[in-house]
């Protein structure tokens, strides 16, 4: 009979921090009130909820390694809005800031403790878009990103359970 491991929606254990864009803030910060709101909802204190600002996405990937290099975190969600102007610039900060958090989650997720790291970071061509998906048509794409956040926290506490390894 196959093992299954699966994550759950159970109050997690540890710290959580949201890593924020303040570039297009009126977008952002909806996002971040979605985070916080789903990570209390799910029973994590406001004491163990730290929120990070940096002045744009582009400078997001750097901010999320500081703060997952300090192992204080079990999750960490990135928030940003990139929103298509009239010059390449958007393919450079979207595709740049995607390449480095994900190159910051796998080391994250393969570190001792493991943290968890989501992107919750808006790339769209109006802002019509990101005024939706900040929570007006389409969910609030920080508190998804949220959710799969404390979904991964608990996973890899049962995977360590399992394997020995300190979550």
């Amino acid at each position: 009979m196959p093992r299954y491991f699966d994550g759950d929606f159970l109050p997690p254990k540890g710290r959580f921090a949201i890593c924020v864009a303040r570039f297009n803030g009126f977008i952002t910060e909806e996002l971040a009130k979605g985070a916080v709101d789903t990570l209390v909802r799910h029973g994590v204190a406001d004491a163990d909820i730290d929120v990070y600002r940096c002045p744009g996405t582009y400078e997001l990937p750097g901010l999320v390694r500081r703060v997952t290099e300090t192992r204080q975190y079990v999750g960490v969600v990135t928030l940003g809005a990139v929103i298509r102007g009239g010059t390449p610039h958007f393919d450079y900060v979207a595709g740049e800031c995607a390449k480095g958090i994900g190159a910051v989650a796998f080391e994250a997720a393969a570190a001792t403790p493991a943290t968890t790291v989501t992107f919750g970071v808006l790339t769209t061509d109006t802002v019509e878009q990101a005024i939706d998906r900040a929570g007006v048509k389409a969910g609030n794409k920080g508190a998804e990103a949220t959710l799969a956040c404390i979904e991964m926290v608990n996973l890899y506490a049962k995977m360590s359970a399992t394997d020995g390894r300190k979550a």
